[in-house]
């Protein structure tokens, strides 16, 4: 994949242990992280009036260092997003930045808090989410090179989810910040 492409799921599971379990005995452990990702629209444009959303400007602040993101999910025609376009940088000063926003009118529109364990199995990052005000969550990113489409990685995915036997799988196609923002308007589909 481009350096600038992100194919990544973001799922809840009906039992997580199966996951937790393979990813102690199998998987590389990375990083235990506490985020906190304010998200941003330009007052010229406004990224919550095409649904699904599929723009966002996110800084975020870690105990492990911070940045700022933007990025452009693509969706298919049932409004399924496999992929986004993905441009980041390190910021140093997360106070300065956000009075650059605002002097550039910017409007926060949601703060997203999370604990996240990250793994390293194969291909993929795996990480284990407790998101503020809306539970647990597991994301799974690809990272590589491949001549794949994204719908199948995406679903390899979801197919390695199935064989640790999790139950129930719910994927959101919206994200976090939406979730909060506008619960009843999230898609989900389950497997």
């Amino acid at each position: 994949m481009a350096k600038n492409i992100e194919i990544e799921i973001q799922v809840q599971l009906e039992n997580i242990w199966p996951l937790k379990n393979f990813l102690k005995k199998k998987a590389k452990f990375l990083k235990d992280t506490r985020q906190a990702d304010y998200y941003y629209i330009p007052a010229h444009r406004d990224f919550l009036k095409k649904y699904p959303a599929v723009e966002w400007l996110r800084l975020r602040q870690t105990d492990k260092g911070n940045s700022i993101n933007y990025k452009y999910w693509h969706v298919d025609e049932e409004d399924r997003s496999h992929y986004s376009d993905e441009y980041e940088s390190a910021v140093d000063d997360v106070e300065q930045l956000k009075l650059i926003l605002k002097a550039l009118n910017f409007k926060p529109i949601a703060v997203v808090e999370k604990k996240r364990q990250d793994y390293k199995y194969r291909s993929f990052i795996i990480s284990i989410c407790q998101v503020k005000k809306l539970g647990e969550f597991v994301e799974i990113e690809f990272e590589g090179k491949t001549t794949k489409r994204p719908v199948e990685i995406t679903s390899e995915m979801i197919a390695f989810l199935k064989r640790l036997g999790v139950g129930k799988i719910t994927r959101n196609y919206n994200g976090y910040p939406f979730i909060l923002l506008f619960p009843k308007k999230v898609k989900y589909e389950e497997f």
